[in-house]
């Protein structure tokens, strides 16, 4: 009787032990995952906020090209060319329509080209504001007539020279882009190198 109660007491021991013991297990399980999950969960997060807003400034981009490109070229020896004013105010109404922080961009804020044909407004980032972008807009860019052009970089310098072109319009977009994923990734003893900024380009042909 004595050795069956003894018997009782320990197997219920061993429970009480094997119980803690799988508890602690889960619980350094979990203490190991936790950083990979959080990493996941932004970087999911972090990447298509990215991705969203490079479609967007691409977009708007494409837009602002065509509409440029339809405005006639004769202007462009003005103080600021209309052709020009009109794309900026296209580009700040749909940051401002789309809950893009416009980071403060003025029509003053551009400056031209050493022929008037590029001009660049630009609100950079400061101590204060993490917000920053650039607008890139050539009315004069040249681009080869039936060949394969290399893409349009954002600052909208022309593809290629001394051959049969085409003039077109470029419009670039650069925009800070603030990464968490950096700074989480850091939980894993990595430092993950990203752009600092996300850019959207596109050119059309001049129609005049």
């Amino acid at each position: 009787m004595i050795a069956s109660v003894n018997r009782g007491i320990q197997t219920n021991h061993e429970k009480r032990f094997l119980w803690r013991s799988e508890n602690a297990t889960q619980l350094a399980e979990f203490a190991v995952t936790l950083p990979l999950l959080v990493v996941f969960v932004v970087g999911i997060f972090d990447f298509s906020g990215a991705f969203t807003l490079k479609q967007k400034l691409t977009n708007i981009a494409r837009d602002a090209a065509r509409a440029a490109a339809a405005d006639p070229a004769t202007d462009l020896n003005n103080a600021l060319p209309y052709s020009v004013n009109d794309v900026f105010y296209i580009i700040d109404n749909y940051l401002v329509a789309n809950n893009i922080n416009d980071c403060g961009v003025k029509v003053t804020d551009g400056k031209p080209g050493t022929t008037k044909v590029t001009w660049v407004f630009s609100h950079p980032s400061s101590s204060g504001s993490t917000c920053g972008i650039t607008i890139t807009i050539n009315r004069g860019y040249y681009f080869p007539l039936g060949s394969i052009a290399p893409p349009p970089t954002v600052d909208c310098a022309p593809a290629l020279t001394g051959q049969t072109q085409v003039v077109g319009t470029c419009v670039g977009i650069k925009y800070s882009y603030q990464w968490k994923f950096g700074n989480v990734a850091s939980l894993l003893g990595t430092n993950a190198i990203l752009p600092n900024a996300i850019s959207g380009v596109a050119i059309a042909m001049n129609e005049d």
